[in-house]
This record gives C-alpha cells, structure tokens and sequence, in this order.
C-alpha cells in the first residue's frame, strides 16, 4: 500500500481512521493494475493517469468519491461537484456497505469520463477561439 495513503490515514483518529482504512484496504484490492498517491491532500486511485476513486475527511465524516460515480445510476451515491463526479459521505465503519463498494468500483473500471485530458482540451479549445 502507498506509504503517503497510510500516513493520511494514520493522521486520523477513531471512526475515520478505521473508515479510511478498510476503503483504503477494499480499494487496493479492487485496482490491482492501480496507482495511487495523495492528489489535492487526499488519497486518489487512478486507472490509465485517470482519476477513479478516492476519500477525504470533510466537516461530515469521510467523503468517498467516484469521478464518474454519476454516470454509474446507482442509489446511495449523490452529484459532487461540477463535472460527473458522486459521492457517499460515512461516519461509522458499520455504513459501509461492501455489495455496494464492490459494485461501485467495478463501474468505476469500466465507466470513466476522460478526466486526464480535460485540461488538454480545454487548452486547445481556447487556442481555436
């Protein structure tokens, strides 16, 4: 496992520490063909330089987001942001649903918006105005 992911996690305490540990745990195992690292102070996993899945500790518990989680139609996960990304938000290791997880991350190997290239073509749009 990352070393930086497990001293993010290890900065927490209680129920977030446990919460991050076991999505942290789930996560690698799911993305073998993975990388990770802290991207933007939290832990992200990428597939192909594409971010896919990641956690952070936010004033409600422990975010854990998907960035193409709205196109997955699946319940339980809530729009985050202005792009494709959703999200659940857990306070107790006991809400985390492993059916769910498992599913959700298999969506999110075969469901992913280009995020990596996003600023590439933005570029070359504002070049072509």
């Amino acid at each position: 496992m990352n070393s930086e992911i497990l001293e993010y996690n290890d900065h927490l305490t209680g129920n977030e520490r446990d919460i991050c540990h076991e999505l942290a745990t789930t996560i690698y195992a799911h993305f073998n063909e993975s990388t990770s690292r802290i991207w933007h102070g939290h832990p992200v996993w990428f597939l192909n330089e594409n971010p896919v899945a990641g956690y952070s500790k936010v004033k409600a518990g422990i975010k854990l987001i998907f960035w193409s989680g709205q196109s997955f139609a699946e319940p339980g996960l809530t729009a985050s942001g202005k792009f494709k990304a959703a999200e659940i938000v857990y306070t107790s290791i006991d809400q985390i649903n492993k059916g769910d997880l498992m599913r959700w991350l298999d969506k999110s190997k075969s469901i992913q918006w280009d995020y990596k290239n996003i600023v590439k073509r933005k570029g070359v749009l504002e070049r072509l105005k």
